[in-house]
Order: C-alpha cells, then sequence, then structure tokens
C-alpha cells in the first residue's frame, strides 16, 4: 500500500472513468477514435488531475500498443530519439503497430526538443500523446501542432469528484477497514479545486490521522488538518494559485519586496516562467496602464527575455520586472474603461454607426451620406474639433475615467481642455 490513493485508483478501462464525459462518454469523440482504431497523434490540454496520464495509458492497453512515457521535466532529445529507433527498428517486440509515447508537461520541451519529434509524428513511427496543462498555441510548434490532435479536459465537477470519493471509500481496501463516514465534502471539493489527484490523496491523508477506526469526515476536520499540513501536502505544487495571487496583490500594493519574495516562491517552486511574465503583462494594464505606459512595454520585453534567455538567468529579469511594476504608479482606468464599455454594449445592443463615422467606399455610401460631416482632426488647430464619436444614445457618456496619479491627471486636464463639461472630466 505504499503508493498513493489516487494511483491505486487509477482507472484501467474507459468505463471506469469517472467524467470527461465530452470526450470519452457514449458519444464521446476520443471514445469514437478508440475504438475505430484510428487514433491521430494528440494533445491532452487540460489542468492539473484531470486525467490525462490515466487517458494516455489506458488508450495504450486499449490499442495493444507498446508504450514508452517521458516527462519533460527530465528528458532530452537523446531519450526522444532512442524510443524513435527503437520504433523504426520493432524492437522484435512489435511488427505492425507503431508504439505510443506519451509525453507529460510538453510545454516544458524546447523547440528543438518538439523539432525532434516532427519527422516520428508525420511518418507514422509513433503515436504521440502529449500532456500540458498551458495552452498549447502558445507552447507546441506550430509544426508539430498542426501534426496533433487537441483534447481538452475539464476540471471536474462537483457530480464527478463526489463520485471519485465515494468510489474510493468503497473500493479502496485501505480505506474499507477504515469505515468512512462521508458527513461532509465541501471542504475537500473546495481544496481540490477540480484536481482529482489532489482530492484523493487529501482524503488519504486525512483518513490516515483519524483517530478511531470509524472515522467521520467533516468540514471542520478537513479544514483543520489542511491548515496543518498545507506545505507537507502542496510542496510540488508550492501552492500554485495561491502564490501567483500573493505576487499579484503585492505588485499591486506597491510593496516590491513582498512581490520579489512571492516570485522566488514560484521559481523554487518550478512554476513555468512563461506562465509568470504572461501574468505580469496583464498587471501591466490591468494595475498600472496609463500611470505609467511603460509598464507594459517591459512587461512585453520581459516575456521575450525570458523566452530566449531562459533559466536561471531569467530570474533576474523577472524580478527587474516584478520590483519596476511594484514600484510604478498604479491606476486600473483602463481596466474599467473597458468592463464599462462592454457592460454597455451588452445593455444597448449594436446602435447604429452614426453616418459621419462610416466608411464610404462607393458613390452610393456617400450619396446616402457616409462619411459626411466628419471633421478630419488633423486640418484643425491643435488638431481637434469637437465631433459626437458615440451612437446619439449613448451620447455623453464617460467610459474612460483618469487615475488620480500624476501623468493620468495630465490626461484628465487635457481631455478636460478639449471636451469641457461633455464628458464631466
Amino acid at each position: 500500500m505504499s503508493s498513493p490513493l489516487a494511483e491505486r485508483l487509477r482507472p484501467t478501462s474507459l468505463d471506469d472513468f469517472i467524467g470527461q464525459e465530452h470526450l470519452v462518454g457514449a458519444k464521446g469523440v476520443l471514445r469514437a477514435a478508440i475504438k475505430s482504431g484510428h487514433l491521430p497523434s494528440l494533445i491532452f490540454w487540460g489542468p492539473p488531475g484531470t486525467g490525462k496520464t490515466t487517458l494516455a495509458q489506458i488508450i495504450a492497453s486499449h490499442s495493444d500498443r507498446p508504450f514508452y512515457q517521458l516527462s519533460a521535466i527530465n528528458a532530452g532529445v537523446k531519450d526522444i530519439r532512442e524510443v524513435i529507433d527503437k520504433a523504426k527498428k520493432g524492437d522484435g517486440l512489435f511488427t505492425t503497430k507503431n508504439p505510443i509515447l506519451f509525453i507529460d508537461e510538453i510545454h516544458r520541451f524546447s523547440k528543438s526538443q518538439q523539432d525532434a519529434l516532427l519527422q516520428a509524428v508525420e511518418k507514422g513511427w509513433i503515436t504521440l500523446i502529449g500532456a500540458t496543462t498551458e495552452n498549447p498555441s502558445f507552447e507546441v510548434i506550430s509544426a508539430l501542432l498542426s501534426r496533433c490532435q487537441v483534447y481538452i479536459l475539464k476540471a471536474f465537477d462537483k457530480n464527478d469528484l463526489e463520485a471519485l470519493l465515494r468510489r474510493a471509500i468503497s473500493i479502496d481496501i485501505a480505506l474499507k477497514t477504515k469505515q468512512i463516514n462521508l458527513k461532509e465534502t465541501e471542504a475537500l471539493l473546495q481544496f481540490s479545486g477540480g484536481d482529482a489527484r489532489k482530492l484523493l490523496n487529501t482524503l488519504e491523508l486525512v483518513c490516515n490521522h483519524l483517530e478511531s477506526s470509524q472515522g467521520i469526515i467533516t468540514n471542520e476536520l478537513v479544514q483543520s488538518f489542511i491548515q496543518k499540513n498545507l506545505i507537507q501536502f502542496d510542496k510540488s505544487g508550492e501552492e500554485h494559485y495561491n502564490v501567483i495571487s500573493a505576487m499579484i496583490k503585492s505588485i499591486r500594493g506597491s510593496d516590491p519586496n513582498a512581490a520579489v519574495y512571492w516570485l522566488a516562491r514560484l521559481i523554487e517552486g518550478g512554476e513555468d516562467i512563461k506562465f509568470i511574465a504572461r501574468r505580469l503583462i496583464i498587471l501591466a494594464s490591468e494595475d498600472i496602464g496609463n500611470a505609467n505606459p511603460t509598464a507594459l512595454i517591459l512587461a512585453n520585453n520581459t516575456f521575450q527575455s525570458v523566452v530566449s534567455v531562459g533559466l536561471p538567468e531569467s530570474r533576474i529579469i523577472l524580478s527587474q520586472c516584478v520590483t519596476y511594476l511594484a514600484s510604478s504608479p498604479k491606476s486600473n482606468a483602463a481596466y474599467v474603461a473597458i468592463s464599462e464599455a462592454q457592460k454597455l454594449v451588452q445593455e444597448t445592443g449594436t446602435l447604429p454607426v452614426p453616418l459621419s463615422l462610416r466608411n464610404a467606399p462607393t458613390k452610393l455610401m456617400k450619396s446616402l451620406g457616409y462619411g459626411a460631416a466628419y471633421p478630419y482632426a488633423h486640418n484643425f488647430e491643435g488638431n481637434f474639433e469637437a465631433h459626437e464619436f458615440l451612437p446619439n444614445e449613448v451620447s455623453g457618456t464617460k467610459l474612460y475615467d483618469p487615475g488620480n496619479n500624476s501623468r493620468e491627471n495630465q490626461i484628465r486636464t487635457y481631455l478636460k481642455s478639449l471636451w469641457g463639461d461633455k464628458y464631466k472630466y
């Protein structure tokens, strides 16, 4: 019983697989592909603990093919080529069916490592199954992506997770002896975040520390246990979402010391540096915006730089960006503006574009008044002439309200000088 509960309960057939009905249900596209025997190379994209590895193993078993598994964390081009060479030679194990090569966390492979797979996939020497928690459009090279079918796995919903819990206490030998009574499940479900692996392993940890042989699981018990054992339980994940949230909130709160601490936690926890850099790009607009437009430029350059340089040196680039963003004046005016604009569009629908703003490429359109009375700003003093640019129904609606900081106060003053009281700047 040394293996974790999640491993002991790993399904071995599609009929035992819980969840992902859109893929493996009675009418699931993946189930149909497996039954037909015409399985393309594919990529599973979804959150942790949603069954990517399990499905790959079930596919290999159902297809009766040799199965090789590599992890992009510790495998390299040499390992890939060894598998491909075995596939080409047959390795004495098979003659008609190509093997399945499963690569976990394929998004961690470099371009050259992914390039090493191209010919083998194209020639059909192997059937590739990649698993990734990151968007393959960004993390998998286009040439390889075009040769693979992408299947999206969803986080397990409440019904799926509760079914997993019931299955665990009913069939696992170690848990059956404890006569577990799942009186409350909300805390277990909340902590799992839709991750089946985390759910089952948390259940096992709690059950292993029950004082009586007839264990009653309550929300209070689970919360108490998790608070005491959070660090030990989630070492590998470094509380992924909690830590990234702490870093973002520290930057937003203008504390570079806390921000760089949480950055270090992410790096030491093995977080994908591109994921960190993407979050910084979003923050640069959402929380700084026009208070300091250079922030977005630096954040975007940071992403490009970490992609080119990689670890360990990228930690310095990320540190520069994080401390700069944290030390920058803050404004969420751009974020609020687009949110309010979208809300207005949803409430008012597709209002007609004023005739003066319409394009008039034909004589008929011109005769109908398209583009008429439009004042070309550069023909006027100060490159400005007051005009109605919004639909009449929402005229005068102020959506962008500059923040209270040095740069945006200048913007506010400038806009007020142009528009007077129309937008009440």
